[in-house]
């Protein structure tokens, strides 16, 4: 599967949009023993059965299936590892980030890292933000709103990134993300440097990007966190019909 093929875009509503849905929920004590099977068609029927149970007694099992021969394979253990969180995962994930070299998997593993929220996945967050490909970094964007909001000083570190993101990225949904992203994170600050450069930044999204979403949820994350310039700025945009 090659990156140039990845068209994860179009699946940005869910992570899990392309996983088969069962027609009953699948049986945890069968799911179990089919992780252990040397079948690999086993082993994805049983990886993609924890994408929708929870059940802690998978884990081991899923960390050590992100090390599988098959990309299918791996890219269900890292998304079940965001249903069954552990932090016992954390540095697996972050592992097998830095060196997969299949888009699919990677971007689940982002998603994973985001509901596992640990402090450990800041930076490999950042670096994917910056240098990964797009549905990688779209992902990248959402989970870093995730792991940021826990300390203070990471959400100081996300903020420049996304911002950067926002302004530069060329894919319309990874902006959008970010400006998401951006709205969630400085609901955590003060009303300092870092969030006036923020506000900058939605409001220049707001006025000049071209693309109707990232307008969109740029008004969001300003109407969210009700700044006075921000506010201004929709109002009279509204008045002129450009909104």
């Amino acid at each position: 599967m090659n990156d140039d093929d990845l068209n994860a875009i179009d699946q940005q509503d869910s992570p899990l949009d392309y996983l088969e849905e069962e027609s009953l929920p699948p049986d945890p004590e069968e799911m179990l023993a089919l992780l252990s099977s040397e079948m690999p068609s086993h082993r994805m029927i049983a990886t993609r059965a924890f994408c929708e149970l929870k059940d802690d007694r998978s884990i081991p099992f899923l960390i050590e299936l992100l090390n599988d021969l098959c990309p299918l394979v791996r890219v269900s253990a890292a998304y079940a590892l965001g249903r069954n969180t552990s932090a016992n995962a954390v540095e697996p994930l972050i592992n097998l980030l830095h060196t997969d070299l299949n888009g699919y998997v990677r971007k689940g593993v982002v998603w994973a890292l985001g509901n596992c929220r640990d402090r450990r996945a800041l930076k490999p967050l950042l670096h994917a933000l910056k240098t990964d490909i797009s549905a990688v970094r779209l992902w990248a964007a959402s989970s870093l709103a995730q792991v940021a909001k826990l300390e203070y000083e990471d959400v100081i570190a996300a903020i420049p990134p996304l911002v950067e993101g926002l302004r530069g990225d060329l894919t319309a949904a990874v902006r959008s993300n970010c400006a998401w992203s951006v709205g969630q994170l400085c609901q955590e600050l003060p009303l300092n440097v870092v969030y006036a450069t923020a506000i900058d930044a939605l409001i220049e999204a707001l006025v000049e990007d071209l693309d109707l979403g990232v307008k969109e949820d740029a008004k969001g994350a300003l109407l969210k966190l009700g700044d006075p310039r921000g506010l201004q700025m929709i109002e009279e945009l509204e008045l002129e019909g450009l909104i």
